[in-house]
């Protein structure tokens, strides 16, 4: 079981790299994590008392259970495999990237010139409020540029919303966790923190996330 917290409790859908690596700062931070991958929970449980050890594996089917977001951090070809019904009503945080070195081509990202993340929001529940945001930033920056609010050297995350008031909540998330939060507009935005963008795995302050963004938006 995680130790009592603060902060509340973030669900986590992948145990691979970058769920264990989100899991690991949520629980530096207070946070309880609840963490599922694509096996049972006791099999999810062995591997996670290793490398995010606080963190409770849970089954998939419960990961949102109690959770104020949902982090979606599997491989984007398989998150319609997901049981994202029960993510109805819950701010969700999609880590997820299209890279068809990894991913293979998906026709769903290829044939539009829509973000993925904007797809991705058309797949879930309409209760449920979909934030872009640490898809930008590799597993192993993450851990390793986290720093304290009003550090000198903290770096930036862009965050894309269509729901304003969700993406200040995930801010603050983003912000305890030690990262600097950037909104940069709806999803129609997001691509700009997609792969193959400036943005992309560049460890930037704040005011050079936005600096870029408005280059970008002069082009």
């Amino acid at each position: 079981m995680s130790t009592p917290t603060d902060r509340g409790t973030i669900g986590i859908i992948g145990a691979g790299k970058s769920g264990v690596a989100i899991a690991r700062l949520a629980l530096d931070a207070r946070y309880s994590v609840n963490i599922a991958s694509s096996g049972p929970a006791t099999q999810t449980k062995l591997m996670v008392d290793i490398v995010a050890p606080g963190a409770n594996a849970v089954d998939i089917a419960n990961v949102a259970n109690g959770a104020e977001f949902v982090v979606i951090a599997v491989p984007l070809r398989r998150y319609r495999e997901l049981p994202l019904d029960r993510l109805a009503g819950h701010a969700v945080i999609d880590v997820m990237n299209y890279w068809p070195p990894i991913d293979g081509i998906l026709p769903e990202f290829e044939d539009t010139d829509r973000p993925s993340s904007a797809v991705v929001q058309d797949a879930l529940p309409s209760t449920a409020h979909l934030v872009k945001t640490f898809n930008h930033l590799g597993y192993h920056q993450m851990e390793d540029l986290a720093r304290p609010a009003g550090a000198s050297e903290r770096v930036a995350l862009g965050i894309a919303s269509d729901h304003r008031t969700t993406a200040e909540k995930v801010a603050a998330f983003v912000d305890a966790v030690g990262f600097d939060p950037v909104y940069i507009g709806g999803l129609d935005h997001s691509g700009a923190l997609q792969p193959e963008t400036a943005l992309f795995g560049a460890a930037m302050p704040a005011h050079e996330i936005e600096k870029q963004l408005t280059v970008s938006a002069a082009r």
